[in-house]
């Protein structure tokens, strides 16, 4: 089969026929009708992450999939062949930029009813990412307050519309063209970042999201009351993600290390940081799932491509410029 393949740390992906997906008891054939690209998948192939998700090259990328189910292992009770699922692979089960892929039954849930393959496959990623850090890690209530930056991204524009179904008030920082595409999201305050300072507008929130990480991090500590929250996805990573990766004491150390300054810093102000690294979760899906089906979460895909464009759309990611998602099609 034909897939996308990284050969060489910041060299384009290869388009090579790899071997068929061998299949475990446990795992789910899926026909890729639709993968999402990430800025993950561009920070793999520069190799940024090579030192905390140490693949072997060559390793197929992609971390989304919507497709159709082939065949299913033998201890499978979720799925049947014919289904339409969609699902972000685990880490260790990478490689959606192909035409087939196997995904842990875990991994994976039923496609939403309401939405096409390419908007589904524009989704597990950024969605995860948003329920996880708004969800799990902010425990996000009706009446706070929430900044998140890069609203018209793909993690943006997901999270404003879960942190508005959450009850809470919110606030984005997008560039002047995507302002009023913001608010159409829900977004309650949309502050044009090249013109205006968000830390000088916003005051006493209870939570920021934060995907630019670096002084854009920094500033977002000042904009948190006492005892808020800063969620960062773009770094630096801390102690709890080298536990989560089950890292030997000296990960443990270097990542503790890595993340000292804006511990320290937001220390100094009440709050606190943590690092988040979204972790796969069919169950968590289905509840995403239900949300889109019913009407309280929109996909926001930007751009589709046929499958032979991925490795050059990939390597532009970087520019930017699409809003929501792009989306690698094989319909």
């Amino acid at each position: 089969m034909k897939a996308f393949v990284l050969t060489q740390y910041k060299e384009p992906l290869q388009q090579q026929d790899v071997p068929e997906p061998v299949l475990g008891d446990h795992e789910v054939l899926v026909d890729v009708k639709a993968a999402g690209l990430n800025q993950l998948d561009e920070k793999i192939r520069l190799g940024e992450f090579k030192q905390i998700l140490p693949y072997k090259l060559p390793q197929v990328l992609g971390h989304d999939v919507a497709g159709v189910v082939l065949e299913v292992g033998a201890k499978i009770q979720s799925f049947k062949p014919g289904d339409e699922v969609f699902g972000r692979p685990s880490n260790d089960s990478i490689g959606t930029f192909a035409e087939r892929v196997a995904v842990a039954e875990e991994d994976l849930a039923i496609k939403p009813a309401t939405v096409s393959m390419e908007e589904a496959g524009s989704l597990p990623l950024v969605a995860l990412t948003a329920w996880q850090a708004l969800v799990e890690r902010g425990s996000v209530r009706p009446g706070q307050k929430v900044l998140i930056h890069a609203g018209a991204g793909g993690v943006g524009s997901i999270a404003i519309q879960l942190a508005k179904y959450l009850g809470a008030t919110v606030a984005t920082t997008v560039s002047a063209g995507n302002m009023d595409f913001a608010r159409e999201l829900g977004a309650d305050v949309v502050i044009d970042y090249r013109s205006e300072d968000f830390a000088e507008i916003l005051h006493d929130y209870d939570f920021v999201l934060d995907s630019l990480g670096g002084e854009n991090l920094e500033r977002s500590l000042k904009v948190l009351k006492k005892g808020g929250k800063a969620i960062g996805i773009a770094g630096p990573p801390d102690a709890g993600f080298a536990r989560q990766l089950g890292g030997n004491p000296v990960l443990l150390g270097a990542m503790t290390l890595l993340s000292s300054g804006i511990r320290r810093k937001a220390r100094r102000l009440g709050v606190t940081y943590e690092f988040l690294f979204m972790q796969a979760s069919g169950q968590q899906l289905r509840g995403i799932a239900a949300l889109i089906d019913a009407g309280n979460i929109k996909p926001v895909v930007g751009r589709v491509v046929p499958f032979d464009q991925t490795s050059d759309v990939l390597a532009a990611m970087e520019k930017g410029g699409v809003r929501g998602k792009t989306v690698v099609s094989h319909l």
